[in-house]
């Protein structure tokens, strides 16, 4: 009888032992399922231009270090405002307009490369990044 209860203890930890093992690798798994997606990263727009056409207008777009944005179609003053990146997407607030903010997608483009956008309302723009270029409000006439 003791032979037996000892055969049978030494299955039972050796059970025991396995399941144990198999635990920490169970409990990651869940942890990666349950875990929420995470937002996508948006590529810091700070210090960035863009080209794009909107409207027949060929249009040259420069956002500045703290977030300021001013857009011009040559000599022509288009439209200014602020920039924030959120919820992985770019958004901007015009001080020109009362169409409060718009968000775009946005992902990271080097210097040349080209990618179509899409605000929040649904436009479409295809922009291209050029090199930054410092804009400044047209004095006023």
């Amino acid at each position: 009888m003791r032979k037996l209860i000892l055969i049978a203890t030494v299955v039972a930890l050796s059970a025991c032992a396995k399941e144990e093992a198999a635990a920490p690798a169970n409990d990651a798994n869940v942890a990666a399922i349950e875990a929420p997606a995470a937002i996508p990263a948006t590529m810091a727009l700070n210090e960035t231009t863009w080209t794009f056409t909107r409207d027949g207008k060929n249009i040259q777009e420069s956002i500045d270090a703290s977030g300021n944005y001013i857009a011009t179609a040559g000599a022509e003053h288009v439209d200014h405002g602020t920039y924030v990146a959120k919820d992985g997407k770019a958004c901007f607030t015009s001080a020109m307009t009362k169409e409060g903010e718009v968000c775009w997608a946005s992902k990271d483009v080097e210097i040349g490369g080209t990618m179509e956008t899409v605000s929040d309302k649904g436009e479409k723009l295809m922009v291209t990044r050029v090199a930054y270029v410092a804009a400044t409000m047209p004095a006023a006439n």
